[in-house]
């Protein structure tokens, strides 16, 4: 095997220029399966941080119908449902189960939050809003609103309120300014601007409005409970599995945020599918070159074959002979095209990263050792017909050519 091996290498060296073009064209290959690979693994997750990143990956809410749940190993802790009236769906102890969610493998952090409707009030002008009340302490634990702010702080006191850029333009209002915030209940407070923020989604930054869970309280006249629990992971594709986790050992109500975007999750589907389909053409282009090649090296090499044939040298030496040869060619190829993707990637900025308009690649997703063995294993097949093609070889009707 060593000697065959031997041999493959003295054909390969025989003709350097072409053996180089053949190993090149192996890399571009493998290059354009890296590129692909990191583009479309990059792009994904680009969508996803700018549509998913600034939302819950699993709510908890209280369950649909009238229930009364109990927490495994907690026969004290109630978890009670309301529906009388106008009365609004509460997690009435949150508290007591809070401790057991954070506890998990995974968990980045938790919000409890107060929701309803209501109108930002500003003179004559009234503008409808979505109200979220929230520890003040947690404000930007489940959106980034640190990071998006344009004006004023994210310091949220019981006497402060933070809302969207496209809500303030509205309103003709600017941080530090005085406004009045009407609930849905007619309970009305005034409050001050304390920040702007803009996320660069209209629905949270022309209707949204934050206030304190306290100031939440008075304007819903909830003293106690809250409406949901928000819950960002450390992995949002963990989402579905921890949300049935949390549904099974607490009994409430957990919602995905796969649940809602199924559209967003089609189109990443038929995106990796395009890409697959690419680097599928990749791989089919090595399989051909090599294939081209040797078919060539076996025609121009018939006499050394039949030499080699008539000196006692086995089928199956012969076809050992230019597998090798395929092999040798894929794994240079291979090497040097995972190589060469690197570098060309490394300067990318990772997508969590990336500037609005850059090219979301992502190096950390070029798939080089994939690249690598396919190729590896591209390569091998493509020899299989040429090295059947020379062991075929009648070494009598050969020699004197």
């Amino acid at each position: 095997m060593l000697y065959g091996l031997k041999i493959a290498l003295r054909y390969l060296t025989a003709s350097k220029g072409q053996t180089g073009l053949l190993i090149a064209g192996v890399a571009v290959g493998v290059f354009v399966f890296i590129f692909m690979s990191a583009l479309i693994g990059g792009l994904a997750v680009f969508l996803l941080q700018r549509t998913v990143g600034d939302i819950a990956h699993v709510t908890i809410e209280a369950p649909d119908r009238d229930a009364i749940s109990l927490l495994p190993d907690s026969p004290d802790v109630l978890v009670v449902q309301q529906r009388a009236g106008n009365q609004r769906t509460l997690l009435r102890t949150a508290d007591a189960f809070l401790p057991l969610i954070e506890a998990l493998p995974g968990v980045a952090a938790t919000s409890q939050q107060i929701v309803g409707n209501g109108f930002v009030v500003r003179g004559q002008t009234r503008a409808p809003v979505g109200v979220t009340g929230v520890e003040a302490a947690k404000v930007s634990d489940i959106a980034n609103i640190a990071k998006a702010l344009v004006a004023g702080s994210t310091d949220l006191t019981n006497s402060g309120v933070i809302i969207g850029s496209g809500l303030a333009e509205d309103l003709g209002i600017s941080a530090g300014q005085v406004v009045r915030l009407q609930s849905d209940r007619d309970v009305e407070r005034t409050l001050v601007v304390t920040g702007i923020f803009e996320i660069g989604v209209d629905a949270l930054d022309s209707r949204a409005a934050f206030v304190s869970l306290a100031t939440a309280r008075t304007l819903f006249a909830q003293p106690q409970g809250v409406s949901r629990i928000e819950i960002k992971l450390a992995d949002l594709n963990q989402a579905n599995d921890f949300a049935s986790r949390i549904a099974a050992q607490t009994g409430l109500k957990a919602t995905p945020w796969t649940q809602g975007n199924a559209q967003l999750l089609d189109g990443l589907r038929a995106q990796a599918s395009s890409g697959n389909l690419i680097k599928g053409f990749a791989l089919i282009t090595i399989v051909i070159g090599v294939a081209s090649a040797l078919l060539l090296s076996t025609y121009r090499r018939r006499p050394e074959i039949g030499i080699m044939r008539a000196m006692g040298a086995s089928r199956r030496f012969v076809v050992g002979v230019f597998v090798a040869q395929g092999t040798l060619i894929g794994l240079m190829g291979g090497l040097i095209g995972a190589g060469l993707g690197f570098l060309a990637l490394a300067p990318f900025p990772v997508p969590e990263l990336a500037p609005p308009g850059g090219l979301p690649v992502d190096v950390r997703q070029g798939a080089y050792g994939l690249a690598i063995v396919l190729t590896t294993v591209g390569a091998i097949l493509a020899s299989i017909l040429p090295a059947r093609s020379a062991a075929r070889v009648d070494p009598v009707s050969v020699i004197g050519q």
